[in-house]
């Protein structure tokens, strides 16, 4: 495998240890500056050329894309995917991840925790908007901003104002954020490399700071995660399309609240912290992606046309609960069963004499027209009426 690490800080901690640990598994490995390729476009070929060269082939490559170069290194690591190149993160995933309001967006509409979170930009809309997420003490933080750099914590309504009110009269786009009191000076910081978690740690704040962040003076320990904390992580990166990701939760009383899910996460501190070989499993996942890349059908739909991939849920009634995949008149409809999740349980590749039961999710590949006829009538999402206060309503 010849892989290339795109970074612009060769004798960081991070990029010294992938290509280390690259090397020493007989890979053919270059750390390249992101700034120094030229994107070239042109009918059929897309091209690179680096430092003025045209750049030769590379079987993979590890985008390692600082804040400051987001927009160029995200074009740098696109035209890799045009040229039929695997990149360990995609240029999406790093633009979704990057954005804070962005990859909030997107993981609100799944079922995982997160803190109440507003965005605004009127003035008169800030106190609703405090009120909306519980009330001072709340977090203030920037949209950009990585290290801890750009978040706050306002104590009071009144200093939250000022503050907001300061930083949107330097241009700045702010999220107001419900404060978690229980996790007050530390979180979960969890590495992400494909479908699992490869390592944990639990940063905790020193003395008034309450950013854990190590870079702001945070001390960090392993920790061994829950199922519950290793599946959130793990589904945060790959909504946001990450396969090699930093998700930092919160501990709540509700279970794992993520804060944020970093596409470039640092090594230093998470392997000084659990002495694991992280660099390592980052690189033996991507030769294993080379080896045997998987394979999007969504790319392959102009193949067989009216044919696609859809998501059924076996309801209680519908007259698939309690039958067998065979039982079922699935494959006659020409409907292929590609895997089956059962609550937490994944099950790739269901054998047929396996028995459904109400809430089953499966995932098939068939004619789109059988599988419409399958799902229930889409319910129109209604937003739930907010309780209002009977007793002052009384008194008007």
């Amino acid at each position: 495998m010849k892989l290339a690490i795109l970074s612009r800080g060769p004798n960081s901690y991070s990029t010294r240890r992938l290509k280390e640990a690259a090397l020493k598994r007989g890979y053919n490995t270059k750390v390249l500056n992101t700034l120094k390729f030229a994107i070239d476009l042109d009918r059929g070929s897309p091209d690179l050329y680096y430092r003025q060269k045209q750049l030769s082939h590379y079987d993979a490559v590890l985008p390692r894309i600082g804040a400051s170069i987001t927009y160029y290194g995200t074009a740098v690591v696109r035209q890799f995917e045009e040229m039929d190149v695997f990149c360990a993160n995609t240029s999406n995933g790093i633009t979704n991840s990057r954005d804070k309001l962005r990859s909030l967006q997107i993981l609100s509409r799944h079922h995982l925790g997160i803190p109440r979170t507003t965005f605004v930009s009127d003035k008169k809309d800030v106190l609703p908007a405090i009120e909306r997420v519980g009330g001072a003490p709340v977090v203030i933080k920037l949209i950009e901003g990585t290290q801890g750099i750009g978040v706050l914590l306002a104590e009071t309504i009144k200093s939250a104002e000022a503050i907001i009110e300061l930083l949107q009269s330097q241009k700045q786009d702010v999220l107001i954020q419900k404060f978690v009191a229980e996790s007050k000076g530390k979180d979960i910081r969890a590495f992400v490399v494909g479908d699992r978690v490869v390592a944990a740690m639990r940063r905790v704040a020193q003395g008034q700071e309450f950013r854990s962040n190590v870079h702001r003076g945070g001390v960090a320990e392993p920790v061994e995660l829950s199922a519950e904390y290793q599946e959130t992580a793990v589904k945060a990166a790959q909504i946001l399309g990450l396969r090699v990701a930093g998700v930092d939760m919160l501990e709540s009383t509700t279970g794992p609240q993520i804060m944020e899910v970093n596409s470039s996460p640092g090594l230093e501190g998470i392997e000084t912290c659990t002495g694991l070989d992280i660099a390592g499993a980052v690189v033996e996942y991507i030769a294993a992606r080379v080896d045997f890349p998987e394979i999007d059908i969504r790319q392959r739909l102009t193949v067989s046309r009216g044919y696609g991939v859809s998501e059924i849920l076996v309801r209680e009634g519908s007259g698939y609960d309690g039958k067998t995949i065979s039982e079922t008149d699935l494959r006659n409809k020409d409907v292929n069963v590609l895997t089956l999740y059962r609550g937490r349980t994944v099950i790739p590749n269901p054998r047929s004499d396996r028995e459904l039961i109400a809430n089953d999710r499966l995932l098939c590949f068939g004619k789109l027209d059988a599988m419409r006829g399958l799902l229930p009538p889409k319910a129109q999402r209604r937003r739930q009426p907010r309780v209002r206060n009977l007793e002052s309503d009384t008194t008007k």
